[in-house]
């Protein structure tokens, strides 16, 4: 009997949460035989345009819909598709916003794609939407919503972790860190892909170095998660412990 193929949904906000927080996670599953499929609820129209600037405001969107399925293609992905909101400008003191003032529009919409995919595994945005980002936290609400209203139901979902380097640690505190070392290059490839977000990646990581730093040098080999469902152990019913325990590192500890 042929075994039967893992489908995985990647739901993120904008072009580049994919990769730059589960980017070597995900290229792992699809060399793994998983079939990856990737769901942007924006094309980050209101994000940043690069420093210097790669395009117009006007065609932002358009420039990162190109990035995002480069990036796709260099993770290995099997399909891309978009929910079609618009990612609104940051705002006053880079004050951040959610993506759609109608909540159930935004599960309406997705769960046509959950009941046309029926994804095993769904990796998605936490809660707290990582560092607070409210279109993450949407995107979250969105899918508790949609899987709440319909009979079936992924056989896991898992989020991933923001490492706050003002704290040392990651947030949440991860179920399962996982060494992505030998799918880096993948990763990275996929990062040089959002060449708009670029200046974006490196701020920071040049603040701490004191020093300009290089998009390869900010992608980092270590990748964090936190298992939303199914809510106790994992057992059998979660396809996808198996596979981190693969990669997983012995700070965190094996799922329970």
């Amino acid at each position: 009997m042929t075994q039967k193929t893992l489908n995985v949904l990647a739901f993120f906000a904008h072009p580049d949460d994919e990769t730059m927080f589960l980017g070597g996670t995900l290229a792992f599953l699809a060399e793994r035989g998983a079939e990856v499929h990737y769901l942007s609820a924006t094309r980050g129209e209101g994000g940043e345009m690069g420093d210097p600037p790669v395009c117009q405001r006007s065609d932002l969107g358009r420039i990162r819909d190109e990035e995002l399925r480069c990036a796709v293609q260099a993770l290995g992905g099997a399909s891309l598709d978009f929910l079609g909101f618009v990612d609104p400008d940051v705002g006053p003191d880079n004050e951040l916003y959610p993506f759609s003032p109608d909540l159930a529009e935004v599960v309406g919409k997705l769960k046509e794609r959950v009941l046309a995919l029926q994804p095993d595994v769904i990796l998605s945005h936490g809660p707290g939407g990582e560092y607070g980002h409210p279109a993450h936290i949407q995107v979250h609400q969105a899918l508790t919503a949609c899987l709440a209203d319909l009979e079936y139901q992924p056989r896991a979902h898992y989020a991933p972790c923001w490492l706050s380097w003002e704290a040392g640690e990651f947030i949440p505190k991860p179920d399962v860190l996982v060494d992505v070392s030998p799918w880096l290059a993948q990763k990275t490839e996929a990062a040089i892909c959002h060449a708009s977000q670029h200046g974006l990646f490196t701020r920071h990581g040049s603040a701490r170095a004191g020093r300009p730093v290089t998009v390869p040098e900010i992608v980092r080999s270590q990748e964090a998660l936190v298992r939303i469902l199914p809510q106790r152990e994992a057992g059998e019913a979660d396809p996808l412990a198996g596979l981190l325990q693969e990669i997983a590192l012995p700070t965190v500890g094996k799922l329970h």
